[in-house]
């Protein structure tokens, strides 16, 4: 089966905690703190495999979390850091924010892309022993890995579209001209997923992409819809193939017009496409007066025509040559630039809050705020003694009291709830 979008949920590893310990030796009195810090959450890391040509995978599994960081040791022993998980996907896959939609990253390379960082390590008590706070029973704990919803797409990267109705010969054009073996019927909407074929002329090799779907009324959703238009955004050119013998009683001007139409739909940058007619099933011809008709009306619209039967191979080496020599002229496959930003994470210098009351409950708010209670252990004397100074400097205590908060009322911050006490 073939898919090509898919949503997932990532998850990068938490940091490892910093440890709370002492240095312990033999005739060593009063050793000092020593708690080392913990190591670094894994990375999501996504990285483009060529090998691979279908977002299957995802379907079944959708959630995806790299492993937390070690915890900090004693003698100051730093925690190991958490591997990446390496995610791959088939090159030209889009990674997009699920929530706005918007363009994080185009996977065309093989450069691996960081999707979400893993979190710090805490600091151990190492880091906090001053001269007048000579036994800190506190560390700072790990931070978060980065997690959110992204959605997965592929757009193929191919150079050369091959479009047109169903039936006019694609499926057959593209296993005569490459090693490509796609199904071959005669009905419509045979080709259900987009078939990739290398063309090698004469050491000038290029990618064909067969796209099937495309009907009159598919930028709206008819026939298969969108669903594989996508596929012939990256491509530098247009083969466009008509059936020019009419054999299930079609004009082949009118289907010309109807796939530009579509095309037009979709996107008018698609439509701007370099691109060659190629009038398919010129052994069948019976009415060489409405083929005649056609290659007028498209050379009058600009377009080389070239005259082939993809069943007989007849006329196929000059089509490929101009095809490569055309190649060779436009600019390179279109990687897509990203548009999405990270939102910037609250910094500590950030100390914006909010206090308002619930009932009886006093609820303070600010993402700084929630930072600094993981940092403090409330069995500590010096950690609380920190806290309160924390929440007096800032303006908080006097926010409480300017709302009327009184002797015992409850006050809620994070998980935290405590009784006021002046």
């Amino acid at each position: 089966m073939f898919v090509d979008v898919a949503k997932i949920w990532i998850k990068a590893g938490k940091g490892g905690d910093g440890a709370v310990a002492f240095h312990r030796e033999k005739y060593v009195n009063a050793g000092g703190p020593d708690g080392g810090d913990g190591g670094r959450g894994g990375d999501i890391i996504f990285k483009a495999d060529r090998n691979l040509n279908t977002l299957m995978d995802f379907r079944y599994k959708r959630k995806y979390v790299a492993e937390n960081g070690k915890n900090g040791g004693t003698n100051q022993c730093t925690g190991a850091g958490a591997p990446p998980l390496i995610i791959k996907v088939p090159f030209g896959t889009l990674i997009k924010d699920a929530e706005t939609g918007l363009l994080i990253k185009d996977l065309s390379d093989d450069q691996p892309f960081i999707a979400a960082r893993g979190g710090n390590g805490g600091w151990g008590n190492q880091h906090f022993a001053t001269p007048t706070r000579q036994i800190p029973r506190f560390a700072k704990p790990g931070q978060p890995g980065e997690e959110f919803h992204i959605q997965l797409e592929l757009k193929l990267i191919a150079d050369v579209g091959l479009i047109g109705f169903p039936n006019v010969g694609k499926s057959t054009f593209l296993s005569v001209v490459s090693s490509a073996r796609p199904k071959i019927a005669n009905y419509h909407f045979t080709t259900m997923t987009p078939n990739l074929g290398v063309v090698d002329y004469f050491g000038n090799g290029y990618v064909i992409a067969d796209i099937p779907g495309i009907i009159e009324g598919a930028a709206g959703g008819a026939g298969l819809g969108t669903a594989f238009l996508r596929h012939v955004e990256r491509c530098r050119m247009l083969l466009h193939l008509v059936d020019v013998a009419g054999t299930e009683g079609r004009d082949p001007i009118e289907d010309f017009e109807i796939i530009n139409r579509e095309l037009q739909s979709y996107s008018p940058t698609l439509a701007a496409l370099p691109q060659i007619v190629v009038a398919n099933k010129c052994d069948a011809v019976y009415d060489e007066e409405m083929k005649e008709r056609f290659i007028a009306h498209v050379e009058a619209k600009g377009y080389p025509v070239f005259c082939i039967s993809a069943a007989t191979k007849n006329g196929l080496e000059p089509l490929l040559g101009k095809t490569g020599e055309l190649l060779e002229t436009l600019p390179k496959t279109k990687v897509f630039e990203a548009e999405y930003v990270k939102p910037a994470v609250p910094s500590e210098k950030d100390k914006a809050f909010t206090v308002r009351k619930e009932n009886r409950t006093f609820i303070v708010e600010g993402e700084w705020l929630f930072k600094i209670l993981d940092t403090v252990h409330f069995d500590d004397y010096e950690s609380m003694n920190f806290f309160q100074r924390v929440l007096q400097s800032n303006g908080i205590i006097d926010k409480l009291e300017e709302l009327g908060i009184q002797e015992g009322d409850p006050v809620q911050i994070g998980d935290l709830e405590f009784d006021y006490i002046r």
